[in-house]
C-alpha cells in the first residue's frame, strides 16, 4: 500500500487499542497485545499497524517520555497519528512529546491529574488539533478554565 492509499483509508481503520490494560510505562506497549474489536487491524508488510488512532485510556500512565519511539515501533506512519486517547490515566502535566505529532486532531486528556491550566498552552503548536478534552482534571478549579 503506497502512502497516498494509506492516507485515503486511515479514517476507516480501527484504533490501536491498549485501553484497560493496567499499563504503567509507555514502553510496555511494545510487549502488550492490543485489544481486538469487531474489525481487524490492517498491518503493513513489516507488521506495523496502519491506523492513525492510538487509544491508551484507562491505564495508569504518568510519563509519556518515550511515546515517539514506541509509536515508531507500533505504527507504520507514526507521523500521521491523528487521534490519541490518554483519558483516565495518572498524567500530571501535558508532556511535550505530544506536540511532536503535528497531524494530531483529537486528543483526549480528561480524567487525569493535570494541575495547571497553563499546561494547555503547550498544545498551541498543533495546527490540526480540533478536539481536546480536559474535564475531570484538577485544572478545572482554576479561574478561567471555561
Amino acid at each position: 500500500m503506497n502512502k497516498q492509499d494509506y492516507m485515503n483509508t486511515w479514517v476507516q481503520e480501527p484504533p490501536l487499542d491498549y485501553s484497560f490494560r493496567s499499563i504503567h510505562i509507555i514502553q510496555d506497549l511494545v510487549n502488550e497485545e492490543p485489544r481486538t474489536g469487531l474489525r481487524t487491524l490492517k498491518r503493513s508488510k513489516s507488521g506495523k499497524s496502519l491506523t492513525q488512532s492510538l487509544w491508551l485510556n484507562n491505564n495508569v500512565l504518568n510519563d509519556l517520555r518515550d511515546l515517539n519511539q514506541v509509536a515508531s515501533k507500533l505504527l507504520e506512519h507514526p507521523e500521521n497519528l491523528a487521534w490519541i486517547d490518554l483519558s483516565f490515566n495518572d498524567l500530571t502535566s501535558i508532556d511535550p512529546v505530544l506536540t511532536t505529532f503535528f497531524n494530531l486532531s483529537i486528543l483526549y486528556l480528561h480524567g487525569n491529574s493535570i494541575q495547571h491550566l497553563g499546561e494547555v498552552n503547550k498544545l498551541a503548536v498543533l495546527p490540526r488539533l480540533r478536539s481536546l478534552t480536559l474535564h475531570g482534571n484538577p485544572m478545572e478549579e482554576e479561574k478561567g478554565y471555561r
